[in-house]
């Protein structure tokens, strides 16, 4: 089996990161690494984090540059880049080693699975599952993975406060199609139910379709704020 890197962007994440941990530690136990990559949290964020990872990492914020510097001391064959407030399935180092098949050029991501009870919040995550088929372009949430060789060819990140994963995604379109699992990740719901469900839906359809007509992703980021 090829070796799992699992990267993890963090920034004041102490209510969300022990669930995620605690589900990677059978990972750990069979050889894969797990690496925080903080990005300057005042929680306790790291005292967290301390025992339940391979690597702690100090970054300047920002989850695209968060990652590549994980990547840049990640040991791994296979990248995988994970949001501190997901939940994994059981044997998911089997499923993404399966799927890769030892390819050196290949990357993917899984379904998602929104964690709040409220009916709307299902059908948001078949639409972001259903997009993400058609298009071939991943978001974050879904639990971007790929092989390093990838990696390293395209570069990593573009450095980008938003849009990082659309980015990195049409980028990885052109060198492989994308692996896309129908196993799925458990994602924190918190930012439809804060920002609320719709507005929130609306506020992401606006800023993706002004991405994709050239807009400036750092002005994007402030509309997102």
């Amino acid at each position: 089996m090829q070796r799992l890197s699992i990267i993890i962007p963090t920034l004041n994440e102490a209510d969300s990161l022990p669930a995620t941990l605690e589900r990677l530690q059978p990972l750990r136990s069979r050889g894969h690494e797990v690496i925080l990559v903080d990005g300057g949290s005042m929680d306790k964020t790291i005292d967290i984090a301390r025992p339940l990872v391979d690597r702690i990492l100090n970054s300047e914020p920002g989850r695209a540059r968060q990652m590549n510097v994980g990547a840049s001391q990640a040991r791994g064959d296979i990248f995988w880049f994970l949001h501190a407030d997901t939940l994994i399935p059981v044997l998911t180092d089997q499923i993404i080693d399966h799927a890769i098949d030892g390819r050196k050029l290949a990357w993917g991501r899984f379904d998602v699975r929104l964690s709040g009870k409220d009916v709307r919040l299902r059908l948001i995550a078949f639409m972001m599952n259903r997009r993400s088929r058609l298009t071939g372009i991943a978001t974050g949430d879904q639990g971007i993975f790929v092989t390093r060789a990838l990696f390293e060819t395209i570069n990593g990140f573009i450095e980008q406060p938003l849009m990082e994963d659309i980015e990195i995604s049409r980028r990885l379109k052109r060198h492989a199609r994308p692996i896309c699992l129908e196993q799925k990740l458990i994602t924190s719901s918190r930012r439809w139910e804060t920002r609320g469900i719709w507005r929130t839906v609306f506020l992401m359809w606006r800023l993706r379709l002004r991405y994709a007509l050239g807009g400036d992703p750092h002005k994007l980021a402030k509309l997102y704020r």
